[in-house]
């Protein structure tokens, strides 16, 4: 016997041996490998398309969240100018009211001033009127010593009045 050329007892045993496990093997464990191997190709399609489904909500919900934040900004820039137009006219009531209180004010001051002066000038009426009358008093006296007199300075100061009441209408009209 030699070591390279094999016995035909022995080749028989091996191809019999052979058969027997190929047998087994075919009967038991490939059917499992491939079982094996197809459960797991499932389940890489089955996440691959989990993936991708993923991927496609992702992208969704990124443009859903692009778009709210420019309608934010959006809304935002419209409150703002509606906050800066609020304020402005705010400011443009409260200077007008300020005026009209300065008017107010202004008006009550120039009645005061006028009810004052109006006052003054009362007062320095009736104290022309005084001294007038005791200026008079005294010239009277000195002239109204006779009768004749007396009549002609009466006769001259109704005269006065009359043209001084004359004077006076037609300054009102």
């Amino acid at each position: 016997m030699s070591l390279l050329v094999p016995d035909s007892g022995l080749l028989f045993w091996m191809l019999i041996s052979f058969g027997v496990v190929f047998f087994i093997l075919a009967k038991f464990a490939f059917p499992m490998i491939t079982k094996s191997v197809e459960d797991r190709k499932k389940f890489v399609e089955t996440s691959l398309n989990d993936a991708r489904s993923a991927k496609e909500t992702l992208a969704r919900v990124e443009e859903d969240t692009k778009a709210l934040i420019a309608e934010a900004n959006k809304e935002q820039g419209r409150v703002l100018n509606e906050a800066a137009i609020q304020r402005e006219k705010m400011i443009s009531a409260a200077k007008e009211e300020a005026a009209e209180q300065a008017r107010n004010t202004l008006e009550d001051a120039r009645e005061q001033i006028r009810i004052e002066r109006e006052a003054v000038m009362l007062d320095l009426r009736r104290e022309m009127a005084a001294l007038s009358c005791d200026i008079a008093e005294r010239v009277i006296k000195d002239k109204l010593s006779d009768k004749q007199n007396q009549m002609a300075l009466i006769e001259k100061m109704l005269d006065e009045v009359v043209k001084e009441g004359d004077a006076k209408e037609v300054s009102l009209s």
